[in-house]
């Protein structure tokens, strides 16, 4: 039975939200160009001028109301529930590290292509919770409380699917989110006392 806080996932979420607002009250959020003047990642950007902040900032930024909600929507759902497995300071690693990693994968995928985009989105960290998600429950006989490592996978394989699928979506920050949260799971997860405990007295049993 999970009762702890989550306090990390309500932080993040409500500094996306706040961030949000405030660009709302200043300009367009669904503007490429608004957007690139605050932070959002352009590859060009980084690569000619410096501007590797942006790898950073661009994952509080949010292209219009539905994005923020959505990503919003998943980060609290998901984040809860691993924030309570990792604990604090683990998860906001986690967190902060697969969004990173995302857009460093999509900064590599764009200078491979020369196709540039305005990317900006927490979804490549939002993802490293669900790699995060799914190598703990793998961890925990194929469940993590009462979500199972295959309803997990198979929100990643249909959210990935929808993004290959659709225009404007930045996979490459996707896929790299997962990969880094699944390694990150593997390095800094470890089981807590009482479930070892419980391991143990079913194993005897």
């Amino acid at each position: 039975m999970y009762q702890k806080k989550a306090p990390c996932t309500i932080i993040l979420a409500t500094v996306n939200i706040l961030v949000f607002l405030v660009l709302s009250f200043m300009g367009m959020t669904e503007d490429a160009e608004f957007m690139l003047e605050h932070g959002a990642m352009y590859t060009p950007d980084i690569i000619y001028a410096g501007k590797y902040y942006e790898l950073f900032t661009c994952m509080f930024l949010h292209f219009g109301f539905t994005h923020l909600m959505n990503n919003m929507l998943a980060l609290t759902l998901m984040g809860w529930q691993l924030e309570q497995e990792l604990g604090k300071i683990k998860f906001l690693l986690l967190y902060l590290l697969s969004g990173l990693a995302g857009n460093l994968l999509s900064l590599a995928v764009g200078m491979r292509t020369s196709e540039y985009y305005v990317s900006a989105g927490a979804s490549g960290a939002i993802f490293g919770i669900i790699g995060g998600l799914f190598y703990i429950a793998v961890r925990n006989h194929g469940r993590i409380g009462n979500i199972s490592g295959k309803r997990i996978l198979f929100l990643m394989a249909v959210t990935l699917y929808h993004g290959f699928t659709s225009g404007g979506v930045d996979n490459s920050a996707h896929i790299g989110g997962a990969a880094a949260g699944i390694v990150l799971a593997f390095i800094l997860y470890r089981k807590n006392r009482r479930r070892l405990e419980q391991e143990i007295q079913e194993e005897v049993w």
